[in-house]
């Protein structure tokens, strides 16, 4: 078994992505993940990568680009407002079929905001952020031993499906630290082979990557392939975690870290007689809508929690459709609702089931 090392968050997510093959980073700071881009900035170096700290996150996006355009594994990392400037980019990128993983630690919003840890970017990463049709792979871990894992995966689901992914993790995942074990250096030998790089046309006819054509049925066609790749997304890529769904009282939906904090709601709603079950989403898209609809068919109400005004309850809803009621709780600002508050909730549709 590896040895388990006490770290930083937003540290692990760093090293989680040079260990799966990333040796260049483009950046630029931002509370609260900022200790992810100074630790890239030492770590790299190490390692044969680049590091470059560019004057905005416009330019960091572009950066990418032209990265990814060669066929290496490249990230990013910003906080909510830092994204937002990106997004122009992102949908260039989709559009040109680039693989990519951008790391968005979530921050209070809109706005300036604040910095604490919230949930409110889940529409702006899950519907695409940009302009035109297009969506990218969206993960969403609960514990620093999660984003790991998700991180390490996000570089294998970009260059499978040539797609920008992100992962979508906050502020508190960002900033605590817990124990964890970090995977084995991944040799770069062993990175899949991407023949549609621009490497040099040697040898080989040039190759092309744009997402432009100002004929409408060309740009139409590329549109076309972009979404058979999207429904190969969905039918192969969908992961969820559900716990307690059996003979649960009342199903729960959450996610990130409040799909963490629901672990200990649990054990405190057991100790009241309470069974609640709790289904956590870890593709936030592709969103795993036919098992939650089979799991809201078996209870009376699916609670949704978020860190937001409500932005995962559409998807939910979409989900439910009218097997259950579909109630919501939410903190915003950047406030995290504790174990106790979230019980609260519960109890008092439990009380208002049984009285109705």
């Amino acid at each position: 078994m590896a040895e388990k090392v006490l770290v930083k968050g937003n540290e692990a997510l760093g090293e989680a992505a040079i260990r799966g093959g990333c040796r260049y980073y483009f950046g630029y700071p931002i509370t609260p993940q900022s200790e992810l881009t100074e630790y890239m900035s030492r770590r790299l170096p190490e390692v044969g990568g680049v590091f470059l700290q560019a004057e905005s996150e416009v330019s960091v996006v572009n950066m990418l680009y032209g990265a990814s355009c060669v066929g290496v594994r490249v990230m990013t990392s910003t906080s909510s407002p830092g994204f937002s400037l990106m997004q122009e980019g992102v949908s260039y990128m989709a559009g040109a079929e680039l693989p990519a993983v951008f790391i968005n630690v979530v921050r209070g919003g809109p706005g300036l905001g604040d910095i604490q840890p919230a949930q409110g970017d889940y529409l702006q990463a899950t519907k695409g952020g940009g302009h035109g049709d297009y969506r990218l792979i969206v993960l969403g871990p609960s514990t620093i031993q999660e984003a790991i894992e998700l991180v390490m995966l996000a570089f294998d689901l970009a260059d499978k499906y040539r797609t920008p992914v992100e992962v979508l993790a906050d502020g508190m995942i960002g900033q605590m630290m817990e124990p964890v074990e970090f995977p084995e250096m991944r040799s770069l030998n062993t990175l899949p082979e991407k023949p549609w790089s621009l490497t040099g046309a040697k040898g080989r006819k040039p190759n092309k990557i744009t997402s432009f054509d100002l004929d409408p049925y060309k740009l139409e066609e590329m549109n076309l392939r972009y979404e058979a790749t999207r429904k190969r997304i969905i039918a192969n890529e969908q992961r969820w975690e559900e716990r307690n769904v059996k003979g649960a009282d009342i199903l729960v939906a959450a996610y990130g870290t409040v799909g963490r904090i629901m672990k200990t709601v649990m054990e405190l709603a057991k100790e009241e007689g309470i069974n609640v079950g709790l289904f956590r989403p870890i593709t936030l898209w592709p969103f795993p809508y036919e098992r939650l609809e089979e799991l809201s068919k078996k209870v009376n109400t699916v609670l949704t929690v978020e860190m937001s005004g409500g932005q995962m309850l559409e998807d939910v809803k979409l989900a439910v459709k009218d097997n259950a009621a579909t109630p919501f709780y939410g903190r915003m600002g950047g406030v995290v609702p504790t174990p106790e508050e979230i019980l609260e909730q519960i109890e008092k549709i439990i009380k208002g089931s049984e009285s109705a």
